[in-house]
């Protein structure tokens, strides 16, 4: 079964979608799932994971509400306040929803370069684990030193980078990044997502190859049993098509075993998410 670990929905609007800047006009525009099923359709892929985009609990409550409607959305990573005095209240209203598997915080956009090792957000996390929800961590390369510390606090916990963490594809600037990829993927409840990587890219230039340092990286690092692919659909359609994305990882798993492959391309993410 190939699953798409990481999508998004929304009904566009200009304010609470500000992040939606006017070089990336193909994206002010609404994506429901209707739009997405004729393209998983079109790629042979089975399923997706709605990833939150909106810093909202209305957020997940849509996702929900359409993964509900639609069965293709096979799982739901939402938002919740996490360093909230009342999280466990609302973890004990949103435990009811099947669909519901995680929850990410867009800690990428924090100004604090240690957001993630904060007191009450780590109260949260802890949280999620007595849950048993997973945790997306989505950052850039300037946090992956938080990363680095906040991982091991966690052993019992799902975790997963989104995006590689936006690595430098542009300059190739791979170095540092490298090296707390490496030291994150020492623990072995850590995964990560191969998605995200054409928008970080130039968006008219890019080409496989500029992806294949970073994706020799992650693979060495955390082993093909603990890579998922994504496609940041709609985002992706900034600097490439839906068939161009899959393709640059399909490509590159290509000389890996047919139950590598599976694994990457979806039974990873059923593991990981439980869908």
């Amino acid at each position: 079964m190939v699953i798409d670990a990481h999508q998004h929905f929304w009904h566009y609007h200009p304010v609470k979608d500000a992040w939606i800047t006017d070089d990336m006009k193909v994206l002010q525009d609404n994506f429901l799932p209707e739009h997405l099923l004729p393209v998983l359709q079109e790629n042979s892929v089975d399923g997706c994971v709605a990833v939150q985009a909106d810093q909202s609990e209305n957020e997940t409550a849509f996702l929900l509400e359409l993964a509900d409607q639609h069965h293709f959305i096979r799982g739901v990573v939402g938002w919740i306040d996490l360093r909230a005095e009342d999280l466990e209240a609302r973890l004990e209203y949103f435990k009811q929803f099947r669909a519901l598997k995680g929850f990410r915080h867009i800690v990428q956009g924090e100004p604090d370069p240690s957001f993630l090792l904060r007191d009450d957000f780590c109260r949260g996390i802890n949280m999620l684990a007595r849950y048993n929800f997973t945790y997306d961590i989505l950052v850039y390369p300037v946090q992956l030193p938080a990363v680095a510390a906040f991982v091991p606090k966690f052993p019992e916990m799902r975790l997963v980078i989104d995006h590689l963490a936006k690595p430098y594809f542009k300059t190739g600037d791979i170095s540092s990044w490298e090296t707390h990829m490496r030291a994150i993927a020492q623990h072995p409840h850590v995964y990560c997502k191969l998605s995200g990587m054409v928008t970080e890219a130039d968006w008219q230039k890019w080409e496989p190859a500029h992806f294949t340092p970073f994706l020799d990286v992650a693979l060495e690092a955390f082993g093909p049993e603990r890579l998922m692919f994504g496609s940041d659909w709609p985002v992706c359609k900034v600097a490439g098509t839906y068939a161009e994305v899959k393709g640059i990882i399909k490509d590159y798993i290509s000389r890996l075993s047919e139950t590598e492959q599976a694994g990457i391309m979806g039974g990873n993410a059923i593991r990981f998410y439980g869908l």
